[in-house]
């Protein structure tokens, strides 16, 4: 996928990274250890872009996932996305993922039957290892059956997932169908 630009930015939870296109972003990364990594990490990825200032829109983006991270209510459904180059069964599991509300979950069983695909449940597991939008698509708030975490292939694995969880759930507390995060962990 190609970007016409990428930005990193700080975050309560480490450097995170993001790339665009006219259509929208293609891309964003989690906290890696350093802003080298990030930087490094994000060239790898697009290596047709260059680092800049994000476009207002895009900064938008940025300033919703910061406060995500700092532990705000924020919802980034809205954001654009370009999926041009996202496989169809993924964007339908895209599709889904970022209709979870922050502090909620789903398993990816449940994602496989909202698709109508109700036997593709690893498949979903598999799509969503591929995100390149985690966070606003929010993988981690794809659970294994049973409400267990499951796997989490951003930096810092099932303790990212854990703590990006853990953010959000400070919302859900005190709403009558606010889910367990970690039950049958």
């Amino acid at each position: 996928m190609s970007a016409t630009g990428f930005a990193l930015f700080d975050t309560a939870i480490g450097p995170c990274g993001i790339a665009w296109d006219d259509a929208g972003l293609v891309g964003v990364q989690l906290p890696e250890a350093s802003q080298d990594a990030a930087r490094a990490r994000l060239a790898r990825r697009f290596p047709q872009s260059s680092e800049e200032t994000p476009p207002p829109d895009v900064q938008v983006a940025v300033d919703a996932i910061k406060a995500l991270l700092a532990g705000e209510a924020r919802d980034l459904a809205s954001i654009p996305l370009n999926m041009d180059r996202v496989p169809a069964f993924n964007r339908e599991v895209y599709d889904v993922a970022r209709s979870i509300p922050p502090g909620a979950t789903l398993s990816y069983g449940e994602i496989a039957a909202r698709i109508g695909k109700p036997e593709a449940a690893r498949e979903v597991g598999v799509a969503m290892g591929r995100n390149p939008f985690p966070i606003v698509v929010p993988c981690h708030r794809v659970l294994a059956a049973g409400g267990k975490i499951g796997g989490f292939s951003a930096h810092g694995g099932i303790e990212a997932k854990r703590k990006l969880l853990a953010i959000e759930s400070v919302h859900a507390k005190g709403e009558a169908d606010a889910p367990t995060l970690f039950d049958g962990m």
